[in-house]
């Protein structure tokens, strides 16, 4: 779908080779962080999609203060280096504020702005400043072809290193609505375009340990349908028991089932990636 090629590690995002962003929504405690990384590390040789390992260190638009929040910054970068270390995985993390970005940089291959902070430009640009590779997650409130607005940001502080992700519009009343005409919008910029599949399905306004808070029926028919209209890569937070996660509880995949939920999207990318120069540009 896009032109531009943005190397992750050994991961050529952007390519005819679908990849999968994935792990626990945020850090938790080591064992299950290790858990989940030893899982997607044999998923990986055996299915043939490379893997760029994601937690969040802090998740800073949590509902409530009572929820959980994240270990922070230095304790949560100790954890993904040990993964890091470990299974060779390269590495995705938020940020929430400008001086964040340094130090999870010193860590990680990719800087991850949040959805609701999408437009906030000393973030941004901090990010773009480290010169790692910038995952910008599409706003819920923004329209698909605004999205080039923060992407200049990046490319202007000197950074071209960027992949966007799209996971969905509000429109103000608690639900998340996918428009396939997001991923052409996006695409448009010339750089990768990844699918958030689970934060796709989070119902606003309820818990995620509640599990109304998730629609998890919908993960297939949306991740198929992204990977049909040529997105790059797919972004589905797992974890080894969902239901006792301490965020996003309603809307993580079991890892139990991960295998078998790419299988049919690697064969449907394999389709897509065959026909997807055959017609011309309709517009």
């Amino acid at each position: 779908m896009s032109q531009k090629i943005v190397r992750v590690g050994d991961i050529e995002c952007g390519s005819d080779e679908l990849f999968l962003i994935s792990g626990p929504c945020v850090i938790e405690d080591e064992k299950i962080m290790m858990t989940v990384a030893e899982q997607l590390r044999e998923i990986q040789e055996r299915v043939g999609i490379k893997i760029i390992y994601k937690s969040s260190f802090q998740k800073d638009n949590r509902s409530s203060l009572n929820y959980y929040n994240g270990p922070g910054i230095d304790k949560g970068m100790k954890i993904l280096a040990k993964v890091k270390e470990q299974f060779g995985f390269p590495l995705l993390t938020d940020v929430h504020y400008p001086d964040q970005c340094a130090p999870a940089a010193d860590v990680v291959d990719v800087l991850q702005i949040p959805a609701y902070l999408c437009m906030q430009t000393m973030l941004v640009v901090a990010a773009a400043k480290t010169g790692k590779v910038v995952n910008i997650k599409h706003g819920q409130f923004l329209a698909p072809e605004n999205m080039k607005h923060p992407v200049k940001k990046v490319e202007d502080s000197g950074n071209d290193q960027i992949i966007l992700t799209e996971r969905g519009y509000t429109f103000g009343y608690n639900d998340l609505v996918v428009d396939p005409r997001s991923f052409y919008h996006m695409a448009r910029t010339n750089y990768p375009v990844v699918f958030d599949v689970t934060h796709a399905i989070r119902k606003y306004g309820i818990p995620s340990a509640d599990a109304k808070g998730g629609a998890r029926e919908y993960l297939p028919v949306l991740a198929r349908a992204g990977v049909a209209a040529g997105v790059d890569g797919l972004f589905v937070e797992t974890h080894t028991c969902p239901s006792e996660a301490l965020c996003d509880a309603a809307s993580q995949l079991d890892i139990r089932y991960l295998e078998e939920f790419l299988k049919p999207l690697l064969e449907l990318h394999a389709v897509e990636v065959k026909y997807r120069n055959t017609l011309p540009e309709l517009a």
